[in-house]
């Protein structure tokens, strides 16, 4: 065995180390580019949270960034004003539980609150040019007056009161329960003689229309243009463009378009125009597609922004010349800064990068936030003809990384390109080979391709892994097709890339193909689940937050008209895990979080007790998986405490809500020899199609019969279920994979 040589200590070793790495939330610009706030964020005292300081950044780049608030409270979301002052979010207090909007002046002095209300802030926008602000906070719907919600408010903490009386749809969100207060809109002066210094409500009955809404103020400050959320036919819903007058409150729509959701308003300097995108509605045959549009105050006309554009633009802000739109959209595994200007994108940064929070400011330079797998988020300056990226010190050393970046691709069987990063140890070589782990992003419309705290490979690089991070089918920056071609066959193309794109890392000299394993969140954490039941290729799964049985997912989740739109009733089947779980063979490892709406735990529990079924079957030649369960009772899937991003898995009590459990099956792993005969056994064989398969009698005889059984199909008689949209007919043979729609009831 040789010597592996010594490797210098990160903070990826360590855990604790890796936790309490400072890191970098947000960036606030001045309008004519000669101040830069950015937020970061530093693990509190107590190490149990997460406490977010501003700190002042020389946009210059030559003098150390200064730090500017120093509360045991955080100070988040700050805003720069025309005049240069700084508005940012903090507690008056520490027994204060609501969020006030503070200002520190540009001219120098103390920080001071400029308005308060009972609720919390969030989202602070400053004219450009004018000494008004907007933000929002939540008001209960009965109260009338600022008085009454506050009375509400404070009756309902005091004697406890959790209840929620929810009138629409839907009535969660990530992992939180909506209500009972709804989001409004409220303004506010910047200057310090304004005539009234509190927050001065907007929007009047929005009642659910501002849940996640995006906004913009007009430069003057005399309007705002914001999302607007309206109900349509079975509790779906879509967002429309508003435009709210300032003094007197009136709104009005702009854009309605009943084929699109319409977000990220962003308003010209002049304040003649409105970019916005568009993502068009899905159907069970098509993927929707994000487009730049922008609208005219003049004669009330929308035009595309960006014709024949193959990519999906995110984040508008207009250039500083108000005639060019700079956007974000991913391309190949990166994410830069274009440029939309007279109909066409012209990229603006050329590096392997991803950019944030940009700003476009009136001396025509660019500000952002820069990450990549190389590098966490830190704030840079961006010539805008050039593209040259200047990085803005910070005080903060970028963490030194346990090991190498490189990318790799292939030719998946339909010959499109796949491509990935991989993240590998530095010692990797021919004779010091390496474990591979294939990690699936989540989304799935999404890419690898910047850095993230939560979903990080370093961490496992650390410990001797090279990590691969593969953009398969349904992955965005390859153009629409790309998309397209993954839509609705989830446990196809996605899953065909993934395996072609593994075996090309297998085949790397550093690459131990011998050991590998797999994992994913959410739609990784369902890729996981996938790959479990349709190859043995793999030593260990993880399936972190996944979906199990797709027709229980889509009417539970929390936005279940979305996933509607692609998951007919025969997608539903077609690609669920569930289905296969009598095929699994393979030591998994389960993760979720009680709190995790979009994919809820009661799926997970199901996975459990369906391979529990599967393992009471009569003993064959199948491998019996090792199951293990680790749930968490609080948050999402990113687990963002910091206590239980390094939570201890130890043995304990089924009871436990934080337990580790693994259950051993008597029955030994199947050898190759022994493996069934069947088709599309391993992905290396092609995709399993879910109609048409031949298995021997002995092979579907009782495997499937558990299956069968368990959804109350026993001796092969049919039996009508309740699924996405339908009732379903299942029998208890090979045929539970060609389910057939009896009726296509609609869904309620």
């Amino acid at each position: 065995m040789p010597t592996m040589p010594p490797v210098p200590t990160t903070i990826f070793d360590d855990l604790d180390d890796y936790v309490a790495a400072p890191r970098v939330t947000d960036l606030a610009v001045a309008p004519n580019g000669s101040r830069a706030i950015v937020a970061l964020s530093q693990l509190a005292s107590d190490k149990t949270s997460y406490v977010s300081a501003l700190w002042d950044i020389d946009v210059a780049g030559t003098r150390p960034a200064q730090r500017l608030t120093w509360s045991d409270d955080a100070a988040t979301g700050p805003a720069v004003t025309a005049t240069g002052d700084l508005l940012f979010l903090r507690r008056k207090s520490s027994d204060d539980e609501a969020l006030s909007v503070w200002t520190l002046p540009g001219s120098g002095g103390e920080a001071h609150v400029l308005a308060t209300r009972g609720a919390s802030c969030t989202g602070i926008r400053a004219a450009l040019s004018a000494d008004s602000f907007v933000l929002a906070s939540d008001v209960h719907p009965s109260a009338d007056t600022e008085a009454e919600d506050d009375r509400i408010r404070l009756l309902r903490n005091e004697r406890k009161v959790g209840a929620i009386l929810h009138t629409g749809y839907p009535i969660r969100h990530w992992d939180h329960d909506l209500g009972p207060a709804t989001p409004h809109l409220f303004t506010g002066r910047t200057s310090h003689e304004a005539a009234d210094p509190q927050l001065r409500r907007i929007t009047a009955r929005a009642e659910s229309a501002l849940h996640e809404a995006s906004y913009a103020l007009s430069p003057d400050g005399s309007f705002v243009v914001t999302t607007w959320t309206v109900p349509g036919v079975l509790a779906a819903s879509r967002t429309v463009l508003v435009r709210i007058d300032i003094a007197s409150s009136t709104s009005t729509i702009l854009v309605d378009d009943d084929a699109a959701d319409l977000g990220s308003p962003a308003i010209s300097p002049d304040g003649t125009h409105v970019a916005f995108l568009r993502e068009s509605l899905s159907t069970p045959e098509d993927a929707p597609r994000t487009t730049l549009q922008l609208y005219s105050f003049g004669d009330g006309t929308v035009t595309d922004a960006a014709p024949g554009w193959d990519l999906w633009p995110a984040a508008p802000t207009f250039s500083a010349d108000g005639c060019g739109v700079l956007v974000v959209a991913d391309e190949n595994g990166r994410a830069p800064i274009f440029e939309v200007r007279d109909g066409t994108a012209r990229r603006i940064t050329h590096t392997d990068s991803a950019y944030s929070h940009v700003h476009a400011t009136s001396d025509g330079s660019i500000f952002a936030l820069e990450a990549s797998y190389l590098q966490p988020p830190h704030p840079v300056r961006i010539d805008a003809a050039t593209g040259a990226v200047t990085s803005l010190p910070l005080g903060e050393d970028a963490p030194q990384l346990p090991g190498v970046l490189t990318e790799i691709d292939t030719t998946a069987a339909d010959g499109r390109g796949v491509r990935a990063w991989l993240a590998q140890p530095s010692e990797a070589s021919e004779s010091a080979r390496v474990p591979l782990v294939l990690w699936v992003h989540g989304g799935p419309l999404a890419s690898w391709n910047t850095w993230s705290w939560r979903w990080n490979p370093w961490l496992l690089v650390a410990k001797g892994y090279a990590v691969l991070l593969p953009d398969p089918a349904l992955s965005t920056g390859y153009g629409q097709d790309f998309v397209q071609r993954g839509w609705g066959r989830w446990g196809k193309e996605p899953f065909t890339d993934l395996m072609a794109i593994t075996d090309a890392a297998c085949a790397l000299p550093q690459i131990d193909e011998s050991r590998t394993a797999a994992m994913g969140g959410s739609f990784g954490g369902y890729m996981a689940n996938w790959i479990a039941g349709h190859t043995d290729r793999f030593d260990a799964i993880v399936s972190h937050a996944g979906l199990w049985a797709l027709d229980q997912f889509g009417p539970t989740t929390d936005v279940a008209y979305y996933w509607q739109r692609e998951m007919s009733p025969e997608m539903a089947v077609e690609n669920s895990p569930h289905l296969f779980v009598a095929d699994i063979s393979t030591p998994m490892l389960v993760i979720h979080v009680t709190r995790t709406i979009e994919s809820p735990s009661a799926r997970v529990c199901d996975c459990g007790s369906s391979c529990s079924a599967s393992r009471d079957c009569p003993p064959t030649t199948r491998a019996r998986p090792i199951i293990g369960s680790f749930f968490t009772p609080r948050r999402t899937t990113g687990c963002w405490r910091p206590s239980t991003r390094k939570s201890g898995i130890r043995s304990s009590s089924r009871s436990s809500p934080n337990t580790f459990s693994v259950r051993r099956s008597p029955y030994r792993r199947r050898s190759a020899d022994e493996a069934p005969k069947r088709a599309c056994r391993s992905a290396r064989t092609g995709p399993l199609e879910s109609t048409g398969d031949q298995f021997s009698a002995e092979d579907s005889r009782q495997p499937r019969r558990c299956i069968a059984e368990k959804l109350g199909s026993q001796r092969g008689r049919g039996r009508s279920v309740s699924g996405l949209g339908g009732r379903w007919l299942l029998r208890g043979r090979p045929e539970i994979r060609q389910a057939r729609v009896l009726d296509r009831a609609a869904p309620t």
